[in-house]
């Protein structure tokens, strides 16, 4: 114990004596290990000195290396559509402006097109609507009744990913609710928005993406509380997010990764 705890000390002391660039061993200390090396057996398990800041790195490495090991084999990402199939939502669209993309996808079922809803949508023409208030007078004139929704990406030590849940208030840029889960769905979500706004202190307006997340359920729930959703720009770089979400990863990320990789909510840890 006493030789572990020598070794230890003069491990600090080393990297204490130069905290801005990387340790170097001088003749003593390598005298030093050699006695230690004979005394100690197990000396190798205490000869690693990094700093936290070099553990996340590693991690974040073996975390792209793990996915893009995991994503080698098949094609990813989603099928490609073809070009006629392309054509044909755009023409049905714009011979049917009254049609949704619900209507277009079932009658492309019947033709025997298997595609997605969301792919039909993706793919509509847009129709022309009346100019409304911008973005900015939007924001000034409710702000008050204003709140942000969004999930952050936390990835784990053994390279699972965890989704945190935020609800942050835009008069005060502060959060109000957050939670973490590993599997979300739109159940998860419509509860989590129920525990955030209690009795009658839901916003009037929840601005969050276009995430199938926020599936029937959690529209059911909000519709419930009388919230009326507000939805982002398709493809938005999410601008709209305040310093303080768009901060959260680098402030938490490395605490929760280093220590958490289960399903908790956040104000249990």
């Amino acid at each position: 114990m006493q030789v572990e705890i020598l070794a230890l000390r003069h491990q600090l002391a080393v990297l204490q004596a130069r905290p801005r660039r990387r340790p170097r061993l001088g003749r003593f200390d390598r005298l030093l290990w050699v006695m230690l090396s004979r005394a100690w057996p197990q000396l190798r398990s205490a000869l690693i000195i990094v700093k936290p800041e070099t553990v996340i790195a590693w991690h974040l490495k073996g975390f792209r290396l793990y996915w893009r090991w995991k994503s080698r084999a098949g094609k990813s990402g989603r099928p490609s559509v073809s070009r006629e199939v392309r054509e044909l939502i755009r023409q049905m669209s714009s011979a049917n402006p009254l049609w949704g993309a619900p209507r277009i996808h079932g009658e492309l079922l019947k033709l025997g097109i298997q595609i997605s809803e969301a792919t039909v949508a993706k793919y509509m023409v847009r129709q022309r609507k009346p100019p409304s208030q911008t973005w900015r007078s939007f924001l000034e004139n409710h702000v008050q009744q204003l709140v942000a929704i969004d999930f952050l990406v936390v990835p784990t030590v053994s390279f699972r990913v965890l989704y945190v849940f935020v609800v942050l208030a835009h008069h005060r840029r502060h959060a109000v609710h957050f939670n973490v889960t590993a599997h979300p769905t739109a159940e998860w979500t419509a509860r989590q928005i129920a525990e955030a706004f209690p009795w009658d202190s839901a916003p009037r307006y929840p601005l969050h993406d276009r995430d199938c997340v926020y599936g029937k359920t959690f529209h059911q729930r909000v519709e419930e509380m009388g919230i009326r959703e507000v939805l982002t720009a398709p493809r938005s770089l999410g601008k709209i997010r305040t310093r303080s979400v768009s901060s959260a990863p680098c402030e938490g990320s490395a605490w929760t990764t280093s220590l958490y990789s289960t399903n908790r909510p956040c104000d249990t840890f």
